[in-house]
């Protein structure tokens, strides 16, 4: 929708519909989750609505194409906290820990759609540096933070955080490789989730002892994780090397190496896993 008021009521019916899919299981962890995972998303849509509002008292209109560079501003960071993206991310890891690995999967590719929709549907207003900033961030705090880490959730919930700092530095410098940067991650996370929930992988030691009773299953999941990591010629490679172009193609190499050198700790943690 171009109306900011029905374009909110979306991302709230969003929200409220995997609610109920957190808290299925009525385990303790999983109220916790929910909990968290509603008051992250209703702080960011409070943000949302009041920046919203704002901008049509000074402008006079609620539609997209009518945006000031504050209102812009705002909605960007409460999209970043609905993403999950640092240094809004500390309710991710939690609400996935707390949580089954298929509502996991759910969270970190479905729920993901919506939220960049919106980022998408104002692009021409957004601030490409602080897109940059919070998408290098992002990559830092999701390879970093992910190192000691032992359970699978965790682990995939920093590898989240970390690809979707590649996206927000793609959406700001190109959309149609956003989408296709967007694309190759729910593919290969989609299909992570999948082995690991098939094999009920939940912690890193779990990985060694399922491997033979399903090693065809288990190699697939290898292979995607090299793929998430970036390394050729698996998928994951080609949408961080086009980022990297692009980067290098608008004379921002000192980011761009920033950017490749806190990917190499995100890469270690899949390796480790694998």
């Amino acid at each position: 929708s171009n109306h900011w008021h029905l374009a909110w009521h979306g991302l709230e019916m969003n929200t409220l519909s995997i609610l109920p899919l957190i808290m299925k299981s009525h385990h303790p962890h999983a109220a916790e989750a929910t909990t968290k995972y509603f008051l992250a998303q209703a702080a960011a849509a409070t943000m949302i609505l009041f920046a919203t509002t704002t901008n049509a008292w000074q402008t006079g209109h609620w539609t997209m194409t009518h945006a000031t560079p504050t209102a812009a501003t705002l909605i960007t960071i409460a999209i970043m906290m609905k993403l999950g993206l640092a240094p809004t991310h500390l309710w991710y890891p939690e609400v996935l820990q707390g949580t089954t690995l298929y509502t996991a999967m759910i969270i970190s590719t479905w729920q993901k759609i919506a939220p960049l929709t919106l980022l998408y549907m104002i692009h021409n207003h957004l601030c490409p540096p602080l897109l940059l900033m919070v998408g290098l961030l992002s990559t830092l705090f999701g390879g970093w933070a992910g190192l000691n880490q032992t359970q699978t959730r965790k682990l995939m919930a920093f590898s989240s955080i970390a690809h979707m700092g590649w996206i927000i530095i793609a959406l700001s410098l190109n959309t149609s490789l956003a989408t296709l940067t967007m694309i190759t991650y729910i593919i290969m996370t989609t299909t992570l989730f999948t082995s690991l929930a098939t094999t009920t992988t939940k912690t890193i030691s779990d990985m060694g002892a399922a491997w033979p009773l399903s090693p065809a299953l288990l190699t697939t999941a290898m292979l995607t994780l090299m793929s998430l990591g970036g390394l050729p010629p698996l998928t994951g490679f080609m949408p961080k090397l086009l980022i990297l172009k692009t980067l290098t193609t608008m004379n921002l190499t000192v980011l761009g190496m920033f950017v490749l050198a806190t990917s190499l700790p995100s890469l270690f943690f899949y390796i480790r896993l694998a």
